[in-house]
Order: C-alpha cells, then structure tokens, then sequence
C-alpha cells in the first residue's frame, strides 16, 4: 500500500535539529556534525524509529543515524524520538534513497549497519531492490570501516535465504545466525515495531550478522 503524504511533515522536519536536509554536506565529516568521534551506526529503513532510538538513549558513546527514503515515514519516526523524555542528543535523521549512501558517507566511514524488516520483494524480477542484494553489499562494503558489520533481521524466510547466498557469494562472513531469535541465547535484542507485530503473530525472527 502506497504510503500517503503527510503535508505536515516539511516545515516539522525543517524545524527539527536532528534532521539533516544536506547529507551530502557531511560525507566524510559526520563526527563534526555530532561533536565528537565516536563510532558512527547507521539505520537503512528505520520505519517508525523505535529501534534506534532505544538503541541511541542505550549507547551515548555511539553516533547513530536512521535513514528512510520516504519524507514522511521520517516525520513519524522523528515525532516519536521528540516524545521520549530522555531525547537522545546521539541520534540524526535523514531521508534519502540508500542507493546513494556512498554520497552521503565516505569509505570507511561507518562501523555497522542495520538493516531491520526490510521489503522482500518478493518478486524475482525485482531482486535487486533488496538491500541485500549484492549490488547494495558492495555499496556497504565501501562506506564500512575495516570489521564493520551488518546486522540483518527479517521474518521473511525467503529473504532471509537469498540474504545469505548473497552474502556468500560476496565474500562476507556471517556469524550469529539464527532461524528463531527469539528463542536463542541473544541478549539485549531491541524490537523493532514489525518484529512485535509478526512475532505476536506467531513468526520466528530470522537474524544475522556479517562481515568482510
């Protein structure tokens, strides 16, 4: 279902300091834009913001940014992040298509990526636009430092599978890998607003983590 336009959401998101307008500006300067050096995470598709603003009030030493191509899908996420009363002063927003995530970061630039729930696109035609394909791997790989991992959570055990050829077929080592997380020995895992849906629904969580 197409998501419908909010016309509250420009002068909201103009207005508010998390929310940056000009990445690009900032391609290779990140931590000037948060004040310091610490490490620098990043969310690809971070829906309505939960995750990673739990993870951000969780972690002050870490830098984290959430990023959504939708203007709107921001807003919500931002709104949500705004009615926390610890507002994290580590997290940014941005929206724009993670196609081009090598004109907002530079090599090296970033120590993890999440990628959480993420479209199946299920359709075989349409298998490139899975951010795990390999064609995104490769982007990833290039804004990554040296050991900075992905971490990847889906439902979709389909996805989850093709995930996993990809990544082999890149070279990436996997680790921590999980048909059922929920029922594993992980500690401290953060539900997403999709993962407390399905799993009420009765799906397993699949989950890995990857590396070059």
């Amino acid at each position: 279902m197409r998501l419908r336009r909010d016309r509250r959401a420009p002068e909201y998101l103009e207005n508010d300091e998390r929310v940056i307008l000009n990445p690009q500006d900032f391609k290779g300067n990140w931590k000037e834009n948060f004040g310091n050096d610490h490490p620098i995470h990043v969310e690809f598709g971070c829906g309505k913001g939960g995750f990673i603003t739990e993870l951000a009030i969780r972690n002050p030493n870490i830098n984290y940014i959430a990023a959504e191509r939708a203007e709107t899908v921001v807003y919500k996420a931002c709104k949500k992040a705004n009615d926390k009363e610890d507002i994290p002063d580590n997290l940014r927003f941005l929206y724009f298509d993670v196609n081009n995530c090598k004109d907002i970061f530079e090599k090296g630039e970033v120590e993890r990526i999440y990628l959480n729930f993420s479209d199946p696109w299920p359709k075989k035609r349409h298998a490139y636009k899975r951010l795990t394909n390999r064609g995104f791997l490769e982007k990833y790989e290039y804004i990554l430092a040296e050991k900075g991992e992905i971490h990847f959570k889906t439902d979709n055990k389909g996805l989850f599978a093709y995930s996993i050829e990809e990544f082999s077929a890149m070279k990436w080592v996997m680790k921590n890998v999980t048909l059922d997380l929920h029922n594993s020995d992980m500690e401290d895992n953060i539900m997403t607003e999709y993962e407390k849906k399905f799993s009420e629904m009765g799906y397993t969580i699949n989950r890995l983590e990857a590396y070059k």
